[in-house]
């Protein structure tokens, strides 16, 4: 039989011609998916790009996934990865939840002309929570705009960043080991390269895009040697920039125990020795106490995925030579301050009282310090390192500001929280669950747009809107998401950045 007449007999098989025009059918390696159509956009949910990790294939790498023989329906999404509650976060999709969930979902223009930008999302939640099937990363929006779009679970946790002699024990040389969420996010890009152009997707145009430990990760696939060649533009959106990982199998460069001692002091308070034995723990004993992001638990640097962390890979030119949108929002961590016994809280503990007095004069006195002085350490001033790191390296590198903050935001912020731009980036705004208003469509029209445009040309500019200095031929000059549209300037509180790029380098 013909592969035409198969993938007519398969329309035949999951659509009875009464029921009205028939579900998109496409072909990929592992076999025939039956998707579905809404207006003009075609979407395929829950594929699997790997084999379950399950049993004895936990804490190793993704498999390829099985064929399938007979025509697979993809119209529902798959099952979330294993997670503790999520505290309301809109970017964690319906249960159910299992170990079985490497899936990803996949958007497309129901009519095209020619390959399209492919763009992939890595969904944030510190590496814990989150999943590519939220109704906020629907892709169908983007779609509109001529890009496919692809969002992917991935393994979090203990299940996806974690190891111990045991396991290492067991390993082969040369086998990866401990940072299994990045190995499943490297395995979801090559099942894209091998088959976006099923969907109407060109390979050779692959954009990836995240939020937080998401765009943590898109960082690491920048630096990763396994993941050259699988993109060819990045935007990172609030992803850190100069945090620290955990060796396998050695302290962190900033001290704290190696990623296996790490393990072993958890499989204690489980009763699991061997490899065998912590297979063997429910996946949901493995939640508690929930592995801590920032401080370490999930930040792996393997060996051979990640060798190395981020800003010292871009400071030595080592990170991958594409196109970089990177921003942050204008009040990340509002709501943490310095004081606080947590990873976040300790970062300005090394603060000689010189430095300290002086940054309390930038911020205007202690509250605007406390107030602000976490966000700008974990997150502004990194993402300009990183852009001018990037753009110094000879790269187009474009940096961003997002401040919209709708009239129905209900926390007392003073700008735009962490996260708060998701729902603008995917034009999902009816996601968020209270009003919004016209200057907020707006928002998410042009963000939507400038983010596609960037997937489709490599530049996010385009005629009929403000546009975005490049970073390497304007030095220190972003666009900013305001209330009142995009706004090209310099960038803000400069002053403030410089003393907190002093502090970075004297204790690094």
């Amino acid at each position: 039989m013909s592969l035409a007449s198969f993938l007519l007999a398969a329309v035949l098989i999951m659509t009875p011609s009464e029921a009205g025009p028939p579900d998109p059918v496409v072909a990929v390696e592992q076999g025939v998916l039956v998707g579905r159509t809404d207006g003009a956009v075609t979407s395929f949910k829950g594929i699997p790009y790997a084999a379950p990790p399950v049993g004895s294939l936990r804490w190793r790498a993704p498999r390829r996934p099985a064929p399938w023989t007979r025509p697979r329906d993809a119209g529902q999404v798959g099952a979330i990865c294993v997670q503790p509650p999520s505290g309301g976060d809109p970017g964690v999709g319906p249960l159910p939840m299992s170990e079985d969930c490497l899936t990803l979902n996949v958007w497309a223009p129901a009519e095209r002309t020619g390959p399209l930008p492919v763009m992939v999302w890595i969904h944030g939640g510190g590496l814990n929570n989150g999943s590519g099937t939220a109704a906020l990363y629907d892709g169908t929006n983007l779609a509109k705009r001529g890009v496919v779009v692809v969002t992917v679970n991935y393994r979090l946790g203990r299940l996806g960043f974690f190891d111990h002699p045991a396991l290492a024990a067991e390993r082969t040389p040369g086998e990866p080991g401990g940072n299994y969420g990045m190995m499943d996010i490297v395995a979801a890009l090559e099942w894209v390269r091998d088959n976006a152009a099923a969907f109407g997707g060109d390979p050779g145009n692959v954009t990836v895009f995240g939020e937080s430990a998401g765009a943590a990760a898109v960082t690491r696939l920048m630096i990763s040697p396994g993941a050259r060649g699988l993109f060819d533009r990045a935007v990172v959106q609030s992803g850190l920039g100069r945090d620290s990982g955990v060796p396998l199998d050695r302290p962190s460069a900033i001290g704290g125990p190696s990623l296996q001692d790490r393990g072993a002091a958890f499989a204690r308070t489980v009763d699991a020795t061997t490899a065998a034995g912590l297979r063997a723990v429910p996946a949901e004993a493995l939640l508690r106490p929930a592995p801590n992001f920032y401080g370490g638990d999930n930040l792996v640097i393997d060996g051979q995925l990640v060798s190395e962390d981020v800003e010292a890979a871009f400071a030595a030119g080592r990170e991958a030579p594409v196109p970089l949108i990177i921003g942050t929002n204008s009040a990340e961590f509002w709501w943490i301050r310095p004081s606080e016994i947590s990873p976040y809280g300790a970062i300005d503990d090394a603060l000689t009282s010189r430095e300290r007095v002086d940054l309390y004069a930038a911020y205007g006195g202690e509250d605007g310090y406390r107030a602000h002085v976490v966000s700008d350490l974990a997150f502004n001033e990194p993402a300009r390192h990183l852009a001018r790191l990037h753009a110094r390296n000879g790269h187009p590198t474009w940096l961003y500001r997002f401040d919209v903050i709708p009239d129905s935001n209900p926390e007392p912020s003073g700008g735009a929280t962490h996260a708060s731009e998701r729902p603008y980036v995917f034009d999902n705004l009816h996601t968020v669950g209270r009003p919004m208003a016209e200057r907020d469509e707006r928002a998410a029209d042009a963000m939507a747009g400038y983010w596609t445009t960037f997937a489709a040309r490599g530049n996010p500019n385009a005629d009929g809107r403000a546009v975005w200095p490049e970073f390497g031929a304007q030095r220190d000059r972003l666009l900013e998401f305001t209330n009142d549209g995009p706004v090209a300037g310099p960038i803000p509180f400069a002053e403030r950045l410089d003393l907190i790029e002093a502090y970075y380098a004297r204790v690094r």
